[in-house]
This record gives structure tokens, sequence and C-alpha cells, in this order.
């Protein structure tokens, strides 16, 4: 089986909308696929009603901020009751602060010689939600920086002009959002955080002690030993496994939709619980 669970549209920081993710999803074979945008669930229900249409099984989600350790990381919730009201009441904190963060995000950029940067983004963003990644590309449209790296590195991290710091739930918090909604708790992608492979392996450890249901141990854009380490580690702290791309659809972005390296046999699979 082709499964993908970690995905994003425009309703975040995706190019595509729902419907056109599903579809895309059915040309590349998968047969379990999950929407996972950040902070809000709002393209959920068209993206259902599309893989129904298309033989897809469709797993709801939501990706969340969370704070590990004054850090910022992002946690899955996956198979998620959208109506939830514990969930949904702790998404509208998050988005609430989205809001004002990208209004500091454009008024530093602004500082920093970037003319109009929150109109210019707004043009990027096709969804009412504006994040970092949108900021990124504008920048990159613009001809400011060349690339993603080079945008988070000159403008969008610590003190740097667009920098502004994560105020979101604690990550036992966020768990406990995702649990009430009754669905599996997943830290994604372990390895992107700035983080040494000990700090990564005690934030999973203390994510595992509180409840986290499992982890991504294949990622778009893992590599083999990548996939053997943090196998052995979902093992032995006894968290599932997940599999996901991570997709946006940005054309500066490599990852495609359902093409993700194997999962180790010895993983207990976090799609096995559904």
């Amino acid at each position: 089986m082709k499964i993908d669970l970690h995905n994003h549209s425009y309703y975040s920081d995706g190019v595509l909308s729902p419907v056109e993710l599903i579809r895309l999803a059915k040309e590349q074979r998968c047969d379990v696929f999950a929407l996972t945008d950040h902070d809000t669930t709002d393209g959920l229900t068209e993206a259902k009603v599309e893989a129904n249409k298309l033989g897809i099984k469709f797993i709801p989600g939501v990706e969340v901020s969370a704070m590990w350790s004054n850090m910022t990381i992002h946690i899955l919730g996956l198979n998620i009751d959208i109506e939830n009201e514990a969930l949904q009441a702790g998404l509208k904190q998050h988005q609430e602060f989205r809001a004002i963060r990208a209004l500091k995000m454009a008024r530093g950029l602004g500082g920093a010689g970037v003319v109009g940067a929150m109109e210019k983004t707004q043009a990027v963003a096709k969804q009412g939600m504006i994040t970092r990644t949108h900021f990124a590309q504008m920048l990159i449209q613009e001809g400011v920086c060349k690339d993603m790296k080079s945008v988070f590195k000159r403008f969008l991290t610590g003190k740097k002009p667009g920098g502004v710091g994560g105020q979101w739930a604690q990550f036992d918090e966020v768990i406990e959002w995702i649990h009430v909604a009754g669905g599996k708790a997943v830290l994604a992608h372990p390895l992107r955080y700035r983080m040494t492979n000990t700090k990564v392996k005690r934030m999973m450890s203390d994510l595992a002690a509180n409840g986290c249901d499992g982890v991504e141990v294949v990622t778009g854009s893992s590599n083999t030993d990548e996939i053997a380490l943090i196998s052995q580690w979902a093992i032995e702290l006894d968290l599932l496994a997940s599999s996901g791309s991570d997709y946006h659809g940005w054309p500066n972005q490599r990852v495609r939709i359902g093409r993700l390296q194997d999962m180790p046999n010895s993983n207990k699979a976090v799609w096995n619980y559904w």
C-alpha cells in the first residue's frame, strides 16, 4: 500500500486546494492519504468528499505547533474528529497568534527595506492564513533571496528582521487536544529541528512520557541512515511509526506526494490502529 500521512493545502501554506491534492494523490496511486494543514481543519471536509469519490482512504489530520523546551516543534493529529470543541478552541488560539505574528513579521521586513511586505505576502497566500512559508516565497519571488534556506538564514529566524518567537501551547497540552478529539499524536519530521541527535532523542522521550503516540520515521526528505535512526528510537520508546511527505506544492520544493521510502518492518505502523 502507498501511504502518505502529512500534506498541506492552501488552507495553510500549501499551493493546491484540498480537491486538487486528493486528485494528485490518486494520480500518484496513494491508497491512504492525510491532509494535515497547520493549525486548521478548514480543508478536511472537501478533501474527504473528493477522496470518497476517488476511492482513497482519507485520514483527517492537522499539524499543530507546540512548545518543547522553549523551542517550536510540530505534532500531527491523525484521524481526528474535526467537530471536537476542545481541539477547535486550541487551534483558534494558534490562528489568532498567527495573524498577530504575520503583522510583526511584515513590520520587521519593512524595517529591513522590504517594501509592502504584507500586501505582497497576502497576494502569495490563497486563503486567510499567512505563514512564514508565504513570507519566504514572497521574498524569493521578489528576488530578495534565492531559496528557502537563505530566506530563513537572513530574515525569518531568531533576531533577524522577520523573526518572531512562537507563542504556541505546550506540547503536552497539544497532545491532549489531539487525544480528546480521538486522534493519534505523532511528532512530525524529528530531525528537521535545530537540535543535536541527543536532544532529539530526549524530546522524543519527553513526548512519549506525556502520551505522544508516534513519530514520523519516514519523511519526504529522509535518507536511509535517518530512517534507521528514528526507527530504532521509536522501537526503544514504544512509539508508533508514521510516514508522510510533508508535501506543499511550491515549485522550489522537491518533495512529491507518495514518493516515500519503505517503513522498516520492525516498526509498528500508526495506520494499523484505524
